[in-house]
């Protein structure tokens, strides 16, 4: 399936979707899209391969990101509270359902109860057939490398392969599927580029 049509089934669900030929051209549309609003971000790789902390940084907003402070339980705190919310997502489905999987839970918290415009980035190969689909390109994409980055001791960290642990350091304790934009969020944008972006 193209992304027009993942583009499509996202506006059909109340998602602001848009689609863009390269991941520089998406990084001007959130950097415009945020404005001088501050600004909650989520440890995704997406956001910082593009460099977005540090653009808007410079741009001078007010960013909580508990991947570039110490105090990072605050920083995850204070990004609910922030203007505008920027993540990634695990998976989007081809009927524009999104998938998130997390550990700790600040993302998925945030995103259907935290600031009032959302924007979830995605690559193109971020694109999945259906839920089972999704799950799987996470378990088996996502999270060995997540858990390699933040330093976890999970069986996949060390085989690359998801022994459905049950270790204090699980990555998969939180699986949610938005169908639709919640109530508390007037605004949610989802943004797909055609080139690759995260894993």
């Amino acid at each position: 399936m193209d992304l027009d049509t993942v583009v499509t089934n996202l506006n059909k669900r109340r998602f602001i979707a848009s689609r863009f030929t390269s991941n520089q051209a998406l990084k001007s549309a959130v950097v415009d899209i945020i404005g001088s609003r501050s600004v909650g971000i989520s440890g995704s790789a997406s956001v910082h391969e593009l460099g977005l902390y540090d653009a808007l940084v410079q741009q001078g907003n007010l960013v909580h990101c508990h991947t570039y402070c110490e105090e990072k339980d605050q920083a995850r705190h204070a990004a609910m509270g922030a203007d505008v919310y920027l993540c990634s997502a695990n998976a989007i489905m081809e009927d524009g359902m999104i998938l998130n999987i997390d550990g700790t839970g600040n993302r998925v918290a945030a995103t259907v109860f935290g600031p009032k415009t959302v924007i979830v980035i995605a690559g193109k190969n971020k694109i999945a057939k259906d839920v089972e689909s999704g799950i799987a390109r996470t378990r088996r994409e996502s999270c060995p490398k997540n858990a390699r980055r933040l330093g976890l001791s999970t069986p996949c960290a060390l085989t690359d392969t998801c022994g459905d642990c049950k270790t204090p350091a699980r990555m998969c304790n939180a699986f949610m599927l938005l169908a639709y934009p919640t109530r508390n969020v007037e605004k949610f944008y989802v943004l797909l580029s055609d080139e690759r972006l995260g894993w």
